[in-house]
């Protein structure tokens, strides 16, 4: 397996302010507990923390990486040569293609708390995907690692390194 030209790997992590709202759910949990004693409150508050700050790290640890000649989107696995061109969505621009311009059939990567995002055109005739729909903090270095990698495949096809 060839590496792709330029390696790229972001981590979609959770934003500061729900791991104070993990803290204050703990609260919460430890506040219902009260009227039964000072360790059913204390255990509200480090389960109900423990379980939310959980449930919040789950969510934020998808990752979106261009490895190996492949774009690997959470649960998605893609052959770069199967992708067409990287349109770099602004917020506005992200927002009108989560909502109103959103196709059914498309594959969303979808992290709300992330503005901006890619959104790639998939050019397979076998996949009935349109495009994807990559949330991301980075979407010029995703696209630029889009375009390496595709590239490097294309040079890799064309040099006869296909394998049976």
């Amino acid at each position: 397996m060839q590496l792709s030209a330029q390696p790229y790997e972001e981590r979609l992590t959770a934003p500061r302010s729900w791991w104070l709202i993990s803290f204050l759910i703990g609260v919460s949990c430890a506040l219902i507990l009260l009227p039964f004693g000072t360790l059913p409150l204390l255990g509200g508050l480090v389960g109900g923390t423990a379980v939310a700050a959980v449930v919040a790290s789950s969510y934020g640890s998808v990752r979106v990486r261009v490895v190996g000649g492949s774009l690997i989107a959470g649960e998605a696995k893609v052959p770069v040569t199967a992708l067409g061109e990287a349109e770099i969505l602004d917020a506005e621009e992200a927002r009108a293609w989560r909502t109103y311009k959103a196709d059914t059939r498309a594959f969303l990567l979808l992290r709300a708390y992330i503005p901006t995002a890619l959104r790639v055109e998939v050019t397979d005739p076998e996949d009935p995907t349109p495009y994807l729909y990559l949330s991301t903090r980075e979407p010029q270095l995703l696209a630029e690692a889009l375009r390496a990698a595709r590239t490097a495949a294309s040079g890799a096809e064309a040099g006869g390194t296909t394998a049976a």
